[in-house]
């Protein structure tokens, strides 16, 4: 889950924030980025200069830059609450890089914030109504787009919160927005699998392509394997293979190819350790050649996944289906 939180001066913002840090939500603000890019420029921090420089970085990355650079940050095993949305380029992008974004704006009459600003005591705060919507009115809207838009923000919330009562109030009214943005998403088997094939495939060590085959029973994984040249050899990429390095033409001098593929690994290291893959599923991010799949008929295993199709492909698959072994084409998990 990722809440963004939005709203004027004053509203209780950083109370939200302070809510969710305790119900393990990890905070970010985006003025976080104005201030890193303020510190590499040995500039002091200051308001005026932090909305300056905000709209710059919108001006040199897009109305959503502060957001992009954000989200590079983001990782899809946490809850995260991010403060200071303040233009609706960020809420676009959040919710079209993360797919799991809502937007709480927070909300209090102009007296019951200028109130709370007077107690806060900043440096630089207003401290007159008059003060407040002068310094608001820059913040609300403007004709350039690479300035604040907290009009358009709003309107773009997936809820509002009237935060003039007490603490009290406040966090009800947070708790039954827990409730109803509670949404929870697990990877499909195949999807997990085909991911953790897609992390093996990263320690090949073949010049032309990466491959990777994971063995499971029982939905466990029980052996995986990788493409490359055999145990105790020189490894493909320090020139172990003549073939590979020489970048033959798909499909051509393939009995001279010294690389062993993902899924004939896969089987002899399960063989190697005695396990037995009889009945496993073999996951694969390549359709297996003719020679693997005489290999997964004959080692028992019932089904094959893969993601991409070979082009000498339509033999293996034909075979395996005669063999009774179960064959189907799934597709690539995503980052």
């Amino acid at each position: 889950m990722i809440l963004g939180v939005s709203g004027l001066n004053g509203a209780g913002k950083g109370e939200v924030v302070r809510f969710l840090e305790a119900r393990s939500f990890y905070a970010h603000s985006l003025s976080d980025v104005i201030r890193d890019e303020l510190r590499e420029r040995g500039l002091e921090e200051s308001r005026e200069l932090m909305i300056e420089t905000g709209n710059a970085i919108r001006a040199a990355d897009g109305p959503g830059g502060l957001a992009k650079r954000l989200a590079a940050q983001l990782v899809s095993d946490r809850n995260y609450v991010i403060d200071s949305v303040r233009h609706p380029a960020e809420v676009e992008l959040l919710r079209a890089l993360t797919g799991r974004f809502r937007l709480i704006w927070v909300d209090a009459d102009e007296a019951v914030r200028l109130e709370r600003i007077r107690a806060r005591a900043r440096s630089g705060d207003p401290t007159t109504l008059e003060d407040l919507r002068r310094l608001e009115g820059a913040e609300l809207g403007s004709d350039d787009p690479n300035s604040q838009q907290l009009l358009a923000v709003r309107e773009l919330a997936d809820f509002s919160v009237d935060n003039a009562g007490n603490l009290d109030d406040l966090h009800e009214a947070l708790q039954e927005i827990l409730e109803r943005s509670f949404f929870f998403e697990r990877p499909s088997w195949d999807e997990y699998f085909m991911s953790i094939a897609r992390v093996v495939a990263s320690r090949s060590n073949c010049v032309k392509r990466k491959v990777a085959a994971v063995i499971t029973r029982d939905r466990r994984i029980i052996s995986t394997g990788y493409n490359g040249t055999p145990r105790g050899t020189r490894n493909c990429n320090e020139g172990g293979c003549p073939r590979c390095n020489s970048f033959a033409e798909g499909g051509t001098r393939l009995d001279e190819c010294l690389c062993s593929h993902a899924e004939e690994n896969a089987i002899t290291q399960s063989a190697y350790h005695g396990v037995a893959v009889r009945g496993g599923t073999l996951y694969t991010t390549f359709c297996p050649c003719l020679i693997c799949t005489k290999m997964i008929i004959n080692a028992g295993i019932e089904e094959v996944a893969y993601v991409a199709s070979y082009p000498l492909g339509d033999v293996s698959l034909a075979l395996l289906r005669e063999a009774g072994v179960k064959v189907r084409q799934v597709a690539s998990p995503s980052s």
